[in-house]
């Protein structure tokens, strides 16, 4: 984490000083703690000076938004935005149409947009003294289903009870995580397995995995993190011998210190394949890209690099009542989504922020056409089209 603090002065120059100054009017968002170093507007953050950021995990930052209910991220007003790392559900996105974007509905806010930030790795903390540790892809499952109950299965040279630490609210770092072990563990005997009908699924509350005793008890080897986020799993791994997680990159201060944060397959979290993975799957286009949940790629267990990897996302919708706060939106969007992150200080600046936080730039692919379509105001699907959005949007 110390590694990016140099650039306090640079990024707070070339970032803030274009972040919307015509007004001081607060565009309101939170939601995922994995990117919150990223998003909190401070010196060494992306956001601009006027964006507020709660940290309440993607399960609440997307109800918020959803449902525009600003006493979740403890203030008042209309929210603006959220970030989440988990993808909004088919449930959720019909649920928002017949709720606010009725064509019967004169006051309605308008469409939803989804789309990648940035991406991420998941990596897996541990607190077991001894040399570096390098899991296997059947380690990891067997550690987070509880069949690995010891960490000599893992390393002859330790040994212990290993506890699992775990997300207890709803996010969307457990719902990457899952996504992987769904995608890369076998199904275990169901009688004897911890896990429920004895294999992973995606989940977004990761104590859903597993069974319960009579007493509603989970299984004794996991621990729920003490608070809502990042740093509170990363405390709680570090806080007694013998625990291991899985966290963000950004609360993680050396990504390749393997002593403290495992490697996968040979791989450090820090080498994710942007060319095998990230680069897998093209943007949406024609009818496709009309679907809100086609704009977010979900990757399951790669065969090359870093294999715990994904996207974290904004969502936003289309139209905004507020004429200055969709400019400010715009102007956040527009740097981020630039074409070219070397064409002026400010963007050298910004995609240096992402990738010192631990966080890898989109392709220019996917930030030409996110630009392309949501971003410009001419397109008709952009961010207040004035014709598209014509007497509505998300309320002042």
């Amino acid at each position: 984490m110390n590694k990016y603090k140099t650039l306090a002065a640079l990024v707070a120059t070339a970032l803030l000083a274009t972040a919307g100054a015509a007004s001081a009017q607060t565009v309101t968002g939170g939601g995922a703690s994995l990117p919150a170093e990223l998003y909190k507007g401070q010196a060494d953050s992306i956001l601009p000076s006027n964006f507020s950021y709660a940290v309440t995990g993607s399960g609440t930052g997307k109800k918020a938004f959803l449902q525009n209910d600003s006493q979740l991220f403890s203030t008042t007003g209309t929210v603006h935005f959220a970030g989440s790392d988990s993808v909004l559900s088919s449930t959720e996105l019909s649920t928002y149409t017949a709720t606010y974007n009725q064509a019967s509905n004169a006051n309605r806010y308008g469409n939803l947009i989804q789309v990648p930030s940035v991406a991420t790795s998941v990596t897996i903390p541990f607190n077991k003294a001894g040399s570096a540790v390098d899991l296997s892809v059947a380690q990891i499952c067997g550690v987070f289903s509880g069949a690995i109950t010891d960490w000599s299965t893992i390393d002859a040279n330790r040994s212990g009870p290993i506890q699992v630490v775990y997300r207890p609210e709803s996010s969307g770092t457990s719902e990457m995580f899952t996504r992987f072990l769904t995608a890369a563990c076998a199904p275990e005997v169901a009688a004897t397995s911890n896990l429920v009908d004895g294999k992973f699924a995606i989940k977004s509350t990761f104590a859903d995995l597993y069974k319960r005793d009579a007493n509603n008890n989970l299984p004794a080897f996991l621990v729920a993190a003490p608070a809502t986020g990042g740093t509170a799993l990363y405390n709680a791994v570090y806080a007694q011998a013998g625990r291991i997680g899985y966290v963000g990159p950004d609360v993680i201060p050396s990504l390749t210190d393997a002593t403290k944060v495992a490697k996968v397959k040979g791989f450090s979290p820090d080498q994710v394949s942007v060319q095998a993975t990230l680069e897998t799957v093209a943007p949406p286009t024609g009818t496709a890209a009309e679907n809100p949940a086609n704009w977010v790629p979900v990757f399951g267990n790669p065969s090359a690099g870093y294999p715990i990897a994904g996207y974290t996302n904004l969502v936003i919708g289309q139209c905004y009542k507020d004429s200055t706060v969709a400019n400010s939106l715009r102007g956040f969007l527009m740097r981020h989504y630039a074409t070219d992150y070397t064409a002026t200080p400010a963007l050298v600046a910004h995609a240096k922020a992402i990738t010192d936080h631990g966080f890898i730039p989109l392709t220019k692919v996917w930030r030409d056409a996110i630009r392309n379509r949501f971003v410009l105001a001419g397109n008709a699907a952009g961010l207040n089209n004035p014709s598209t959005c014509a007497g509505i949007g998300r309320p002042l």
